[in-house]
């Protein structure tokens, strides 16, 4: 299995990203990296070149870039060649951490979706607290703006493949995230949807999911518009980041004694807070190609890197993107039938 590695995309690329394969290699020594950008940069950080090849390029497609045009102009960029890779057959799946927009222009324009998938949306696995701690499958992300409820029937379907087979989850219970639990409730998109999703018998539909229930495991895929969801995403994000800075503020002001029981508490608040990490579950996908496209915070360390890299290489064992395939094929052939 080959993994075509934007090894300039994100804040402290290359060596973040470099550094992050390095370590993702000592447990995944049979996948091949390719690592995209400029070779004497990334050399710096490669630790093993067995299974390596840098393919060199001077140009990047910067975080501030305006995505299509940077992909209409920068064809050499590294994340450009990444894609190009997969589209050519040389490589199974394109990471980066680079620019979002760019990255999902060039999933679409380079890497092409499936035929049967109208729109590919943005998913990433979240955590769960409580009793169910397996996490729940979100999307879409942000990928699209405006949806409209065949969309979402779409992703509750790549959501229940993609829970099935990378997370070994049984029988995935999908659930609509909406302002209420009642069917009647909603915009005019959330009740169109539901409707829909009720009658989709190849998904568990568990029917509303209000936002105060996700990181309870109301749900096992939560699927949603993609305004809504990257605004929801974003909460969470800055809930969790607040939570650790109160708590990190309140230790500091305590006092000694404060600080003491901090002390006693490190492993419990150092639990608390791998607990808040969503990116030991990976990076986010965008799911609906023809091949794995995974993007990964541009702000994210090697830790988080080579937990994606992994997430990629069990998309990749499950062939969970082929058996999409399948799943839309036989579906055009009942249809035609």
């Amino acid at each position: 299995m080959r993994i075509a590695v934007d090894a300039m995309g994100g804040d402290n690329a290359p060596k973040a990203i470099v550094e992050g394969v390095m370590l993702a290699k000592k447990e995944l020594p049979s996948i091949e990296f390719q690592l995209y950008g400029k070779e004497e940069e990334i050399k710096k950080y490669v630790t093993d070149m067995e299974n390596v090849t840098i393919i060199h390029t001077d140009v990047k497609i910067e975080s501030d870039d305006e995505p299509v045009k940077a992909v209409r102009r920068k064809k050499d960029a590294s994340m450009m060649l990444a894609a190009k890779a997969v589209k050519d057959g040389e490589a199974d799946a394109v990471f980066s951490a680079g620019n979002t927009g760019a990255l999902l222009a060039a999933g679409l324009f380079v890497v092409g979706r499936i035929p049967q998938i109208e729109r590919p949306g943005l998913m990433t696995t979240l955590p769960t607290f409580g009793e169910n701690t397996q996490g729940f499958d979100f999307m879409d992300l942000g990928a699209n703006a405006d949806n409209k409820p065949e969309h979402l029937v779409e992703y509750a379907i790549m959501g229940t493949h993609y829970a099935k087979q990378v997370r070994g989850v049984n029988n995935p219970r999908v659930g609509l995230l909406n302002n209420g639990e009642e069917a009647t409730k909603g915009n005019e998109l959330t009740k169109a949807t539901y409707q829909l999703l009720a009658n989709e018998a190849s998904i568990n539909f568990i029917g509303n999911v209000e936002a105060r229930e996700l990181l309870t495991g109301a749900a096992d895929v939560v699927v949603t518009d993609g305004f809504t969801g990257n605004a929801v995403l974003k909460t969470i994000e800055g809930t969790a980041l607040g939570i650790m800075s109160i708590l990190k503020g309140s230790i500091m002001d305590s006092g000694v004694k404060g600080k003491m029981g901090a002390l006693l508490l490190k492993d419990s608040l150092k639990n608390v807070k791998n607990s808040l990490d969503y990116s030991a579950y990976g990076g986010a996908v965008l799911f609906g190609l023809k091949a794995p496209v995974v993007k990964t915070h541009g702000s994210t360390g090697p830790e988080a890197v080579a937990y994606t890299i992994k997430q990629i290489n069990t998309m990749l064992e499950t062939k969970v993107t082929d058996g999409l395939v399948e799943y839309y094929a036989s579906k055009a052939k009942e249809i035609e039938a």
